[in-house]
């Protein structure tokens, strides 16, 4: 049975390799090297490592063909998968990290090292990197069937959570900071409608599509490097 490890010594071998948000990866092509998206990239791993198809639109269909996304990764999580949570998520390797998808948006997928770092596809500007987990806005860690997963002795690395995340939420999420934000976004030629301080869907997809211009992760959330990126203290 392959490890946790094996999936992170398999993802560490295409660090640097190119992303492109949405890019097809056939789950059956060993020899794949980008370009990535992040759940096509945590999809492909699984498969080449257990032959099976984990976090797509179909457990059944083509490997060659099947669809990865991050919503899917957050259903399978809980229907096939052992959710846990993040603080062990980050202290395991081979674990994965998911943000999951708010409607019209795309979410996240990430795999834990074990000590606190990841391995990701992460974004045009960056493509396949070591990332951090902490100070970064994740909804659940899960360990997937079919891998040898090692039981940590300590769980040395605590999970540092980010400060205040803008992102669609029920009620929507309102205030000065959105406001500002929506401003911010108006004067870099992007329209996130009124400036009302209210995160809708037009200010998530306005900040979706200044994102992706720059080279960021274009989920449609603003954290601290969003804010950066916008000039919004």
């Amino acid at each position: 049975m392959p490890t946790g490890q094996d999936i992170v010594d398999l993802a560490l071998k295409h660090l640097k390799e190119p992303y492109v948000l949405g890019a097809p990866v056939p789950k059956d092509a060993a020899g794949w090297k980008g370009p990535w998206d992040c759940a096509e990239f945590a999809s492909w791993l699984v498969y080449q490592l257990a032959g099976y198809l984990y976090g797509c639109d179909t457990d059944t269909g083509n490997p060659a063909t099947a669809d990865a996304y991050s919503g899917w990764w957050a259903r399978d999580a809980t229907a096939k998968g052992r959710a846990v949570g993040l603080t062990v998520a980050i202290n395991t390797p081979g674990a994965f990290l998911i943000r999951k998808p708010a409607p019209g948006m795309i979410g996240h997928v990430a795999l834990s090292a074990g000590d606190g770092t990841t391995v990701e596809a992460y974004s045009s500007r960056m493509g396949v990197i070591a990332g951090k987990t902490s100070g970064r806005r994740w909804d659940l860690g899960v360990l997937v069937p079919g891998f040898d997963y090692a039981t940590a002795a300590a769980l040395d690395t605590a999970y540092e959570a980010p400060g205040l995340v803008l992102r669609l939420m029920i009620p929507p999420m309102r205030g000065a900071l959105v406001e500002r934000v929506q401003k911010a976004l108006i004067d870099q030629g992007y329209s996130p409608g009124e400036p009302d301080g209210v995160y809708g869907p037009h200010t998530a997809a306005a900040v979706a599509a200044f994102q992706a211009a720059k080279g960021l992760l274009a989920d449609g959330e603003v954290g601290v490097n969003t804010r950066k990126k916008l000039g919004v203290n």
